[in-house]
């Protein structure tokens, strides 16, 4: 305990990204104390990665869009089993939240006359997405990490948190260690809002950084939270795949929403194939229809079906690679440079004709991509009540990936970057709004969880990154993007045993920037998500959006609705099934007529 740092805050908010900062933002602007705890250094999120825009109804490009269409994309993306009225909330809210975003000083790319310019994604009806090229999300991380430091915010940086404690049912604090001295601190807070992000680096294959070890669902989980929509994960169709130090690194929807086509290795454009009924004439039906699109003239043509939703066109590409049609590296051509001019490509897409030049020596404006799908986000997360982001355990929020309902079985590209401003706003909101006074914490719980912190550096035991990499092959191997019962249970039972060995990992060295200590750490996490990511995967027999079971290959109209629910009881992950409330009549007529 005399190694231990506290500080207080009225709100303390974990992760550093775009839903947090804008979390934190909102809490201070209510005149609270804010904390900010960072796993890397301010600025370094994981926003950062995402390029091709912001989805909202602003109506720039298209003047007939509105949030009611965009409430109907998200909920048909979403294979209908989003939490509605947080679909609609983002559908409203968007709009206002890019703005003010633009008023604080965010460069959006232009139209013509100036406005905030607009570009198609897969399963928007119109040209939906806010975009800086195709670095919208440092963009975002840029404006808001400069709007948080002028709002007196406290930051911690390359923090770790271990603990969240709660006494008498509510939240009442956090224990975390900094990366760089390995000293241990104690944050008293009333509440606390979750936003760490996603849980990626439980596979081999991802889009994710390293942050990305599910600590925030873990946290939450231990806390007593509870989990939902844990089968569903999403695999982004379009990651690197050559050569192999690049493998998964994401590349941007943005490439086909500019007019970027799919082609197999015998040059058939696919993905006219894999038209599912829902989407049957809302798409191009030929080439010259699709190229028409792409060229500008889109009231009178159909988009193109690369840009169907992303659980759709991943799929299709597996199937392409299963059935002999790949490429020697095992993917699928993504080729832009035959639709559009060098200019364009540089001028729309800097990052990517970058990306590719330097890591895969491809020059984008004459050469193909070869692309396959990577791990890339987690639909879902802590359960949270809609129009405060509070969590089951009081005082505990939850926003941006982190928390569950809002994407529903799959989310749609652009919706994740809106998805962090309206309901990172809305739990700093509500946080400092319901904050109380943080009950005391007993000093046994903080020196049990600091002792079982520390415990890899009692233990010879094996290697952290050793058991993180069998975890990995796990997982991609058994709940990637095709699952049945054979391979979800043989994960489950290949978890048990590396549950067991995570706990007899053993580090060396001191405790100052302990790679070692920090993978012990994260292996807590992982083991966690993947678990409940294995059990929910089992619990659901049946296919939909991002969750896909070969042994049940067809939706089940009566699971439409119902959650899988994972929650802890005693040292057991408990699973259970749960109803969503109906969506009301009005809203789902709007889905049904496409009004």
């Amino acid at each position: 305990m005399a190694d231990l740092e506290t500080a207080t805050h009225d709100v303390l908010v974990i992760g550093a990204g775009g839903a947090g900062l804008r979390a934190a933002i909102e809490a201070s602007a209510a005149g609270v104390s804010v904390g900010l705890v960072c796993k890397s250094l301010l600025g370094k999120a994981h926003t950062v990665m995402a390029e091709g825009g912001a989805a909202a109804a602003l109506g720039n490009v298209f003047p007939e869009d509105n949030w009611r269409v965009h409430f109907r994309d998200t909920m048909r993306g979403g294979k209908m089993h989003n939490n509605w009225r947080m679909a609609q909330i983002h559908a409203q809210e968007a709009p206002d939240r890019i703005n003010e975003l633009e008023a604080w000083g965010a460069l959006f790319d232009r139209t013509p006359d100036g406005r905030i310019n607009q570009r198609p994604f897969g399963g928007h009806t119109y040209s939906r997405l806010a975009h800086v090229g195709d670095r919208t999300g440092l963009e975002m991380i840029r404006v808001l990490q400069d709007k948080g430091v002028h709002s007196g915010i406290d930051v911690h940086m390359e923090c770790t948190i271990v603990k969240l404690f709660v006494v008498g049912g509510k939240i009442a604090g956090a224990l975390g260690y900094f990366r760089e001295t390995g000293r241990f601190v104690l944050f008293k807070t009333g509440a606390i809002v979750i936003a760490t992000g996603g849980i990626g680096k439980a596979w081999q294959i991802t889009s994710n950084s390293w942050e990305y070890t599910g600590d925030g669902h873990a946290l939450a989980y231990d806390a007593g939270a509870e989990l939902i929509d844990m089968e569903f994960v999403q695999f982004h169709p379009t990651g690197m795949v050559w050569p192999p130090s690049v493998r998964g690194i994401l590349v941007t929807e943005g490439v086909r929403g500019e007019g970027g086509v799919l082609k197999n290795s015998t040059g058939e454009r696919f993905m006219f194939r894999y038209m599912p009924d829902m989407f049957k004439g809302d798409y191009a039906e030929t080439e010259a229809e699709s190229d028409a699109w792409v060229k500008g003239d889109r009231k009178k043509n159909r988009r193109p079906p690369e840009l169907l939703t992303r659980d759709v066109v991943a799929k299709a590409i597996t199937k392409e690679i299963a059935e002999g049609r790949g490429t020697e590296h095992g993917g699928v051509i993504l080729d832009i440079a035959s639709k559009q001019s060098p200019d364009y490509i540089r001028k729309k897409l800097p990052s990517m004709y970058h990306q590719f030049k330097e890591l895969a020596q491809v020059d984008i404006t004459k050469d193909p991509m070869e692309i396959g799908p990577t791990t890339h986000y987690v639909m879902g997360g802590v359960k949270v009540e809609p129009e405060s982001q509070e969590s089951t355990v009081p005082g505990l929020y939850a926003a941006g990936e982190v928390g569950g309902g809002m994407h529903g079985a799959n989310r749609l590209g652009g919706n994740s970057l809106s998805d962090l401003l309206v309901f990172g706003r809305r739990a700093g909101q509500h946080a400092a709004a319901k904050r109380s006074a943080p009950a005391r914490i007993p000093d046994a719980e903080i020196d049990s969880a600091m002792r079982e912190a520390l415990a890899p550096f009692e233990r010879d035991g094996e290697n952290p990154y050793a058991v993180q990499a069998a975890l990995q092959a796990v997982m991609q191997r058994d709940a990637g993007i095709i699952r049945d019962q054979r391979g979800l249970e043989n994960a489950l039972a290949q978890l048990a045993k590396l549950g067991d060995r995570a706990r007899n990992v053993g580090v060396t060295g001191s405790r100052e920037y302990n790679p070692g200590w920090h993978t012990a750490i994260d292996l807590q996490s992982l083991l966690i998500v993947s678990e409940a990511t294995a059990r929910g995967a089992l619990e659901r027999t049946e296919s939909r959006g991002g969750h896909t079971r070969s042994d049940y290959p067809d939706s089940d109209e009566k699971q439409t609705r119902e959650q899988i629910v994972i929650r802890k009881e005693g040292n057991r992950m408990v699973v259970r099934r749960e109803a969503q409330p109906p969506i009301p009549a009005d809203l789902m007529s709007l889905i049904k007529e496409g009004k």
